[in-house]
C-alpha cells in the first residue's frame, strides 16, 4: 500500500526536508495590506517579519479552503491508495476539520487527517515520522499508531515578548492570570487540551528560557534519546546560542533548529522562542 504524507504550512518544514521525504503541503493563508499570500509559498518568515514592522495593523490568517484539499486529495488518488494528512492543532484552526471534510468528497483515496494538537516543528516531529514510515511501505493504521504512541512523550513549550498579538487574535485561553501584569512578566505558555494556555508567569526572558531547559532535563536525565528543536521568532542568532548551549548539557538530546513563520508569528509577535522535545 502507496501512502501520501500532507502537512500544512504551519509545521515549518524546510523544503529540501519535504522533497527528500515526498512530504506534501497545503498551505494557511496571512493577509497583509489587503492582498492574501499563501505561507511557506508566496511570503516566507524572514520576509514577513520585515513587512509586519512596516504595517500598522496586525495581518490576518485564514485555513486553506477545503477546495484546496479536495484538489490536493484528488492529484495524489493518481499515485497513491492513502493519505494521512498532519495538521495544526483543531483547538486553535479548522484546517484539520477542513482535511477530515475534504477526505469524506474524495473519492479512489483513503483519507486519515491526524489532529497533532500543537503546531510548528512539534507538529513536524508527527510529519517527517509518518514520512519516514511510508517510505518503508507501513500501513496507515500502523503509522497513526505510531503517531498517537508519540504523543505521549511529546513536549513544547514557548515564551513571548508579550500577550498582545495572542489576545487579539483570539488564540489565548485562560488568560485571566496575567491581566494586569503583562508588562512585567515573559509569559511562559504551553498547549493543552488542543488550546495554547498559560504555563507560569516568569520575569525575565534569561529566566523563561532556563525553566524551559529545566523542564527539558526532567525528562532528558532519564537517559533516553530525544530529538529536539528550538523554535524562534527572527531570532536565529540566539536559537543558535541557545542550541550550543544545550548541547553541551544533554549529549543524548539532538537538537535543529526551526522557525515560528508567517502564521504563528502573526499570533506570537517577532521575538518569541520555544523549545520542543519528543523521545525517539
Amino acid at each position: 500500500m502507496k501512502t501520501a504524507i500532507v502537512t500544512d504550512s504551519t509545521a515549518y518544514i524546510p523544503k529540501e526536508l519535504r522533497e527528500q521525504f515526498d512530504i506534501h503541503m497545503i498551505s494557511l493563508n496571512v493577509v497583509m495590506g489587503g492582498e492574501s499570500y499563501r505561507e511557506e509559498v508566496d511570503l516566507h518568515a524572514e520576509d514577513f517579519f520585515q513587512e509586519v514592522k512596516k504595517e500598522n495593523k496586525l495581518p490576518t490568517t485564514s485555513q486553506p479552503a477545503i477546495g484546496d484539499f479536495v484538489d490536493l486529495f484528488e492529484k495524489l488518488s493518481a499515485n497513491y491508495d492513502a493519505v494521512i494528512s498532519i495538521h495544526l492543532s483543531s483547538g486553535i484552526s479548522g484546517t484539520y476539520q477542513g482535511a477530515l471534510t475534504a477526505g469524506e468528497m474524495v473519492e479512489g483515496i483513503e483519507v486519515y487527517a491526524f489532529d497533532s494538537e500543537i503546531s510548528c516543528m512539534a507538529q513536524g516531529f508527527y510529519v517527517l515520522e509518518a514520512a519516514k514510515m511510508a517510505k518503508q511501505g507501513e500501513l496507515p493504521t500502523v503509522i497513526i499508531d505510531r503517531l498517537n504512541e508519540m504523543k505521549k512523550t511529546l513536549r513544547a513549550y514557548f515564551m513571548v515578548d508579550d500577550l498582545a498579538h495572542l489576545q487579539r487574535g483570539g488564540r489565548l485561553s485562560g488568560a485571566q492570570a496575567f491581566i494586569g501584569s503583562l508588562l512585567q512578566v515573559k509569559p511562559l505558555l504551553h498547549f493543552q487540551d488542543k488550546v495554547i494556555v498559560p504555563f507560569e508567569k516568569i520575569r525575565t526572558r534569561k529566566k523563561a528560557m532556563k525553566r524551559i531547559e529545566d523542564l527539558l532535563a526532567e525528562d532528558a536525565n532519564s537517559g533516553n534519546e530525544y530529538q529536539a528543536c528550538i523554535i524562534h521568532a527572527n531570532r536565529e542568532a540566539e536559537a543558535h546560542e541557545w542550541r550550543n548551549e544545550l548541547k553541551d548539557k544533554f549529549p543524548n538530546v539532538d537538537f535543529m533548529i526551526g522557525y515560528f513563520g508567517a502564521v504563528i508569528g502573526t499570533h506570537l509577535g517577532e521575538g518569541a522562542m520555544g523549545l520542543t522535545w519528543v523521545k525517539k
